[in-house]
């Protein structure tokens, strides 16, 4: 093969390789176009033209799962409402281990289509919210005269900053860890703690969180359905309500002539529209608090970022003293910085 040398301009000549053959060449060259094509190709972007992150459509099985553990939360929960077991809660009985086995099944296929997308940060919390969750429940609760549970606060805040999906497993660990270790009674209202904690997250995925008051208002408006969930399981299982704060408003209102149905309505839908609001706010102020370098690990929380009018204050005087418009302001540092 001829080659030229650069220095001197004349050509020489040197041994083929013994191998390369003109069939080896054309493959070689194929390859070394084929890769130069590949590096020219752009990549995929994971963000929009405003730079948000694109999350992955999850895969099929992932809601193939989570389809499913929902199905089982459903029929489990219906299956009580239906057979009506009296012994459920009262002891750990073959009545109360099947609703566990329900409750837990479904929990292990939201967990299996959940947990890959779910950040090691958002796991390493989900202990301490279950925990949160057991200890402020079993006390205002069931020790408390008051008409509350205040059971489900880490149950929001994890549907707060990591989705519906994980609010949902938080709310079933929550009721089978509180069941199995201290009180059996909750096992049977898990579905409306993970009803809980999925609202949490679709609230914020609406931005219900960026305001105290829209918060208050999505926590008044999941405490409908939540109530309604609760009341069959509280009248047709247990005669009404658990807690002493809400068994005495039972109480009081089917002395005043109500029925069992009726009352544990009434108590059910006051107690959680009251409960769910406190706690959404709550979770509102807990969130809000996180500095921004914590909030930027759990991405679910770039639907919930509050913008404060002091921030806005600080920019419109930022724009005024650079005599910029307030409205003109980031377009201009924009094209500043793309020179």
């Amino acid at each position: 093969m001829a080659h030229t040398d650069p220095h001197s301009g004349q050509g020489s000549v040197t041994a083929a390789d013994p191998g390369e053959t003109p069939k080896t060449r054309a493959a070689e060259s194929r390859t070394t176009r084929s890769r130069a094509s590949k590096a020219r190709t752009p990549q995929a972007s994971t963000t929009d033209r405003a730079g948000n992150h694109i999350r992955p459509a999850p895969p099929l099985w992932s809601v193939l799962a989570l389809t499913a553990g929902a199905a089982v939360i459903v029929g489990t929960y219906l299956w009580v409402l239906t057979t009506q077991p009296a012994t459920l809660g009262a002891d750990l009985g073959n009545t109360t281990l099947g609703v566990m086995v329900g409750y837990l099944l479904g929990a292990v296929l939201i967990a299996a289509g959940t947990l890959p997308r779910i950040p090691r940060s958002v796991l390493a919390l989900m202990p301490v919210m279950i925990a949160l969750n057991i200890a402020t429940g079993q006390i205002v609760g069931t020790m408390t005269p008051i008409p509350l549970y205040l059971d489900s606060l880490g149950t929001v805040i994890i549907g707060v900053i990591a989705g519906p999906a994980a609010g949902a497993l938080t709310g079933i660990l929550t009721n089978v860890i509180w069941g199995v270790t201290i009180n059996p009674t909750v096992i049977a209202f898990t579905a409306g703690a993970a009803f809980i904690g999925a609202a949490a997250g679709w609230a914020a995925r609406l931005g219900g969180f960026r305001r105290i008051w829209w918060a208050v208002i999505a926590g008044a408006l999941a405490g409908i359905p939540a109530g309604l969930i609760a009341t069959p399981v509280a009248a047709f299982i247990y005669g009404g309500g658990l807690g002493v704060g809400t068994g005495s408003v039972v109480a009081a209102l089917q002395g005043a002539g109500a029925s069992m149905l009726g009352a544990a309505t009434i108590q059910g839908l006051g107690s959680d529209i009251a409960d769910k609001a406190i706690i959404f706010a709550l979770a509102f102020l807990v969130i809000a608090a996180l500095p921004s370098r914590l909030r930027s690990r759990f991405p679910f929380t770039e639907h919930s970022k509050v913008k404060s009018s002091a921030a806005k204050r600080a920019a419109a005087k930022r724009s005024a003293a650079q005599g910029t418009p307030p409205d003109t302001a980031g377009s201009s540092h924009a094209a500043a910085s793309s020179h």
